[in-house]
């Protein structure tokens, strides 16, 4: 049974079938390992734990043992002595240590068997985030290459090879219709310079004729 259980929404198992429904795979990717994190600090957490746990049940059992031959030491010298009590009671003594080292080595044990489970399950753990931070770097890129690409898009389609035969051919409306307003402009000028000359011509006439009919009159006027 594993030394903690997984409280993450998603795992490695699933999270390669979610990226790719995902229309953000890298805020995913992100909430995957942000999860992964927490677990393994817990993970950790728990490591220090068991190992000052394991550590003092090892602690128990050396005691315990040396206490064991501790007291058949002197129920050894009791007996030399000829003190049977005393080495009937050291010898209750060790066997009430030679229990509590059989207890303590029991618990040795399962700590160090869930304390290596307890250290493939964080090493696991540390693998995971490696592979899917990996992963991670690469959709990034993926999205950045998409984000650009349709920056890319955008600009032109603002500004496409496309537009270019519009753009002048509105330019050359535009310079025609200028051209045309010029034109207008100076044939106007020029008819109302050539009214002007032909109104001086005329008045011009008008004074000869004038002036004819005066020295006429002057001249009959002297035949008389």
């Amino acid at each position: 049974m594993s030394v903690f259980r997984r409280v993450r929404d998603i795992t490695v198992a699933t999270l390669n079938e979610k990226l790719e429904q995902s229309q953000d795979p890298v805020r995913l990717i992100d909430q995957f390992l942000i999860e992964t994190r927490q677990e393994i600090t817990e993970a950790e957490k728990l490591h220090y734990q068991y190992s000052g746990h394991a550590k003092q049940m090892k602690q128990q059992v050396d005691q315990a043992k040396v206490m064991r031959d501790k007291r058949e030491e002197q129920a050894l010298l009791a007996l030399k002595a000829g003190e049977e009590h005393l080495a009937k009671l050291a010898l209750q003594e060790k066997m009430l240590y030679e229990e509590k080292v059989e207890q303590y080595t029991e618990l040795y044990s399962q700590s160090l068997e869930s304390l290596q489970e307890l250290e493939a399950q964080l090493n696991e753990l540390k693998t995971e985030y490696q592979v899917v931070y990996s992963k991670r770097q690469y959709y990034y890129a993926r999205m950045e290459t998409l984000r650009l690409q349709q920056r890319m898009n955008q600009r032109m389609s603002g500004y496409g090879v496309q537009d270019v035969p519009k753009m002048f051919h509105r330019l050359e409306d535009r310079v025609s219709d200028m051209e045309w307003e010029a034109r207008s402009l100076r044939d106007l000028r020029r008819a109302g310079t050539d009214f002007v000359n032909q109104a001086g011509s005329a008045i011009q006439s008008t004074l000869e004729q004038e002036l004819s009919r005066l020295k006429q009159k002057l001249n009959n006027k002297g035949e008389e």
